[in-house]
C-alpha cells in the first residue's frame, strides 16, 4: 500500500470515529420491543464498540500490509525500502495518535464506571468483560450443592456463593424492575446476565426460524457459470435425441398397469368424507336403515310402575309382619325385597328418602360417564361350539361287556401279558406266583412259584417262541411255557441253555453287574441284576429285551441279547428317573420315559433324537402306536398325553379323565383303539385315528368306561393289555381278579 492510500485510508477512520462520537443511528433504535428509555444507555455503549473495532481493524490493516510488503519482489527492493521508511514514519504518527485515543478511552471507561456506580447500565464492549467468577472447571455443579463455595481464586482462597434472595423479595424486586424480562440467571457463574439489543434481536429471528444475523441472505441471486454474453459456441452441439418427440412406451405399460390394478380392485381410492347433516338428538332412529356415525338413540328402560305397595297408605294386606321382617334379614341380599310397604296417616307424615342425594348423584354419574351403547348379540348355538365328532355306533368294534373272568390268584394281581397268537394270556401277582391262562376258557395251564412278588410278565412277541419274562425282585426269569410242537420246544430249549464258561468270563457283563445263571428249578435262565427290576419290554424280533431299574442311576435301563446272553447299558445319560422303556414298532429306535420327559434315541447311530416335554408332575407309563408317529404317555395325576412326533415335541392333546393315578396306557395292533387304567377301578377306551395325510390331525373319541373292579387299599385296575387280533381288553385289578371285555 502507497503512503497515499494509507492517508486516505486513516482519515476516512477518523471520520468514522466523529461520526460514532456525535451518535450515529443504531440499527436498535427501531426496535418496538423495547423501550425508549434505554436507547441512551445503549447509545454509548454501541459508540464504544465501534471505537474499539475501529482500531482493532486498523491494527489488522498495518499487519496485512507488512505482510503483503515482506511478499514482494527482489527487483523492488529500492522502492520497498522507501516504502518502509514512510510507513514507520505514518505508523508513528498513528500509534500517537492511537495512544491519545487510549488515554481518551480509559477516561470514558472511568466515566462509564461512575456511571454505573450511579445506576447506569455497563459496558458491553469485550475490554469491560469480567472473567468468569466460577473456576471450578467442567465439573457438575451439583458437587458444590451443600458447600458455601463455588471455586476457588488464583490465590487460592474459596469464592463465596452469592446470598440469594427469597422467593417473596425477589418477586417484589422482579415486579419493580422493568428490565426483568431481559435477565437470564447464569447457574454456572452464580449470576444474572442482562441481554444487549443485539442478544435479543438474535433470539428473536432464531425463534422465527430465520438466520441469526440480518444481513444473511437466504435466497440469493442464482449465477449461472455456464452463460456469458460473449459466448460464441453452445455447451453441446448434438441434435435433441428422438425420444424427446416420442411417447414413451415403458410409461404407457406402466399406465396401462394401473389401469388394470384399478379395474381389479388393487388399487382404492379414498372417498371423500360426508358431512353429518342435521338429526333428531331424542328422535327414535332404531328403525332407520341408514347408519350415522353418531351414538344410536336407545330409550331408557322402563320402571315399574308403581301399586298399591307403594302407597303411603296400602292396604293391611301389603303390610308384612314382624316376623317377615326377621325373615327378611336371613335371607341373601340379592333374594331380599327392595322396598318393604309402610303405611302412614297423611302425606305430610311421609319422611324425605334417605338415598335421595346419592341416588341422583350415582344417575348423574352414569348419564355423563356410562353412555349407553347398542351392542349387536350373536346368537350362537352351544352346541355349534362343540367340536364335530363321529357317532358311537359308526366307531365300533370296541369292548363293552365283561366276557369271562379269570380266577386263582391269591393276591393282587399286578401284571399280564397276551400270546402272540392271542391263545394264551400270562399273568403275575403279589402272591408270588404266574400263571398261564387259556383265553377262551379261562383254564388256568401252568402254575410257577417264585417266592417273591411278580412286577411285571412279558410274552415274547414271536409266534413260535412261547417264553416268557419275568421280574421278581431283582431277578428277571426267562421261563419255557411248554407250549408248541416238540421242534419248537426244542428251539426253545437251546436259546434257555446258559453255557457256564461264558456266563462266568464276560467281563462286561461283570462291569454291568448282571450275571447269567441257569435256573434248574424252573428249567429257564436267571438274570440277577444289581437293584429291583420294575418293567421287562420284548423288541419286535423277540431276540433283544430291555429292563427298567428305576433306582440304577446311569445303569437304570439295560438291554439284553438272548442268543448271545449279552447285556449292555445305554450309551447315554438318562437326565432322570427312569420309569419305563420301549422299543419302536418299527425302526431301530429306543424310547426312554423318565419322570418329566421322554427321551428317543436312534440305537444305530447312538444319538439322541428328539426330547418330548410332557408337562405332567410324574409319568407312569408309555405306549407307541403301531404306526411309530404317536406316543401316549400316562401320569400319576390323572392325565394323558397324546405327542405327533412329527408335529412337535409338546403334547398334541391333553386329556384328563382319571380322578386317580394311571397305571398303564396301550394301543392296539390292528384296531384304532387305546386304552388306560387307574387305581379309581375303572378302564377308558378311546377311538385314535391316525391318518396319512400329514395335514389332518389324529381323530380321539372317547368310547367307553369300563366298571367292574372294586379298590383294594387304595389300588384298582394295575395292568391292562388289548388281544392281539381281537377288539378285546384284559384288565388286571387289586380284587385279584383278571377280567376280559369283549364287543
Amino acid at each position: 500500500m502507497t503512503q497515499k492510500e494509507k492517508k486516505t485510508a486513516s482519515k476516512q477512520n477518523n471520520e468514522m470515529v466523529q461520526n460514532d462520537d456525535v451518535g450515529a443511528p443504531s440499527p436498535l433504535d427501531n426496535d418496538p420491543f423495547v423501550s425508549d428509555a434505554d436507547d441512551s444507555s445503549y447509545e454509548d455503549s454501541s459508540a464504544e464498540e465501534d471505537d474499539d473495532y475501529s482500531f482493532d481493524s486498523e491494527s489488522e490493516s498495518q499487519d496485512a500490509e507488512d505482510a503483503v510488503s515482506t511478499g514482494d519482489d527482489d527487483d523492488d527492493d529500492d522502492t520497498s525500502q522507501d516504502e518502509d521508511i514512510a510507513n514507520n514514519k505514518d505508523s508513528g504518527n498513528e500509534s500517537s495518535d492511537i495512544n491519545q485515543d487510549n488515554t481518551n478511552d480509559q477516561d470514558g471507561g472511568s466515566e462509564s464506571s461512575d456511571f454505573h456506580e450511579g445506576g447506569g447500565i455497563e459496558s458491553d464492549s469485550s475490554e469491560d468483560e469480567v472473567a468468569p467468577r466460577n473456576t471450578v472447571g467442567d465439573v457438575p455443579l451439583k458437587w458444590y450443592e451443600d458447600e458455601p463455595h463455588i471455586g476457588y481464586d488464583i490465590k487460592g482462597k474459596k469464592i463465596k456463593r452469592k446470598e440469594k434472595q427469597d422467593k417473596l423479595g425477589s418477586f417484589l424486586a422482579n415486579v419493580d424492575d422493568s428490565k426483568n424480562w431481559r435477565k437470564v440467571y447464569d447457574e454456572y457463574n452464580d449470576e444474572e446476565v442482562e441481554l444487549t439489543k443485539d442478544e435479543i434481536k438474535m433470539v428473536r429471528r432464531l425463534l422465527k426460524n430465520r438466520a441469526p444475523h440480518p444481513d444473511f441472505d437466504p435466497y440469493p441471486d442464482y449465477v449461472d457459470w455456464f452463460k456469458w454474453d460473449d459466448a460464441k459456441h453452445p455447451l453441446s452441439n448434438a441434435p435433441e435425441p428422438k425420444r424427446r418427440f416420442i411417447p414413451s412406451k415403458w410409461e404407457a405399460k406402466k399406465v396401462v398397469k394401473y389401469v388394470r390394478a384399478i379395474r381389479k380392485g388393487l388399487i382404492t381410492f379414498d372417498k371423500p368424507k360426508e358431512e353429518d347433516g342435521p338429526y333428531l338428538l331424542w328422535g327414535d332412529d332404531s328403525s332407520s336403515i341408514e347408519k350415522s356415525k353418531h351414538l344410536a338413540y336407545i330409550p331408557a328402560p322402563k320402571q315399574k310402575i308403581p301399586g298399591h305397595e307403594e302407597s303411603y297408605n296400602p292396604p293391611l294386606e301389603y303390610i308384612p309382619t314382624q316376623e317377615e321382617i326377621n325373615s327378611y334379614q336371613l335371607m341373601y341380599e340379592e333374594d331380599r325385597p327392595k322396598f318393604i310397604p309402610k303405611r302412614f296417616t297423611s302425606m305430610r307424615s311421609i319422611p324425605a328418602y334417605e338415598n335421595a342425594m346419592k341416588e341422583c348423584f350415582e344417575r348423574c354419574l352414569d348419564l355423563y360417564l356410562c353412555p349407553r351403547v347398542r351392542r349387536k348379540r350373536l346368537n350362537i348355538d352351544p352346541e355349534s361350539l362343540k367340536p364335530k365328532l363321529p357317532s358311537r355306533k359308526e366307531l365300533k368294534p370296541y369292548p363293552i361287556t365283561c366276557y369271562i373272568e379269570y380266577k386263582g390268584h391269591e393276591d393282587v394281581v399286578t401284571s399280564i401279558s397276551v400270546e402272540a397268537s392271542g391263545q394264551w394270556m400270562a399273568s403275575g401277582s403279589s402272591d408270588g406266583t404266574v400263571r398261564v391262562w387259556e383265553v377262551e376258557t379261562g383254564r388256568c395251564l401252568r402254575k410257577w412259584e417264585v417266592g417273591e412278588a411278580v412286577n411285571c410278565v412279558a410274552w415274547n412277541p414271536l409266534p413260535g417262541v412261547h417264553i416268557l419274562a419275568v421280574s421278581v425282585g431283582q431277578d428277571v426269569l426267562l421261563l419255557n411255557t411248554y407250549l408248541g410242537d416238540e421242534e419248537e420246544q426244542k428251539k426253545i430249549k437251546e436259546l434257555l441253555q446258559v453255557d457256564p464258561s461264558t456266563a462266568t468270563d464276560e467281563s462286561e457283563n461283570k462291569a454291568i453287574s448282571v450275571s447269567w445263571l441257569q435256573d434248574d428249578k424252573h428249567a429257564g435262565i436267571r438274570l440277577r441284576h444289581f437293584k429291583t427290576v420294575t418293567s421287562v419290554e420284548w423288541h419286535r424280533k423277540g431276540d433283544y429285551f430291555s429292563t427298567v431299574m428305576p433306582a440304577g442311576e446311569s445303569r437304570a435301563v439295560l438291554i439284553h441279547q438272548l442268543s448271545k446272553k449279552l447285556t449292555q447299558k445305554l450309551p447315554f445319560k438318562l437326565h432322570g428317573l427312569a420309569v419305563r422303556s420301549t422299543f419302536h414298532p418299527s425302526h431301530s429306535i429306543f424310547f426312554v420315559c423318565t419322570k418329566k420327559s421322554v427321551r428317543v434315541y436312534d440305537l444305530l447311530k447312538a444319538k439322541l433324537i428328539k426330547k418330548l416335554d410332557t408337562g405332567l408332575r410324574e409319568a407312569s407309563s408309555i405306549a407307541i402306536h403301531p404306526g411309530g408317529d404317536n406316543v401316549i404317555v400316562g401320569s400319576k395325576e390323572g392325565k394323558m398325553c397324546w405327542f405327533d412326533m412329527d408335529l412337535s415335541s409338546k403334547p398334541y392333546k391333553i386329556l384328563k379323565c382319571h380322578p386317580k393315578d394311571i397305571n398303564n396306557v396301550v394301543f392296539h395292533r390292528s384296531y384304532p383303539l387305546f386304552a388306560s387304567c387307574s387305581d379309581d377301578g375303572t378302564a377308558y377306551i378311546f377311538h385314535g385315528m391316525v391318518y396319512s395325510d400329514l395335514n389332518q390331525n389324529p381323530l380321539i373319541v372317547p368310547l367307553e368306561i369300563l366298571r367292574g373292579h372294586t379298590s383294594s387299599n387304595g389300588r384298582g385296575i394295575l395292568d391292562c393289555k388289548f388281544h392281539p387280533r381281537q377288539p378285546w381288553l384284559f384288565t388286571a385289578g387289586a380284587d385279584k381278579l383278571i377280567k376280559l371285555y369283549c364287543h
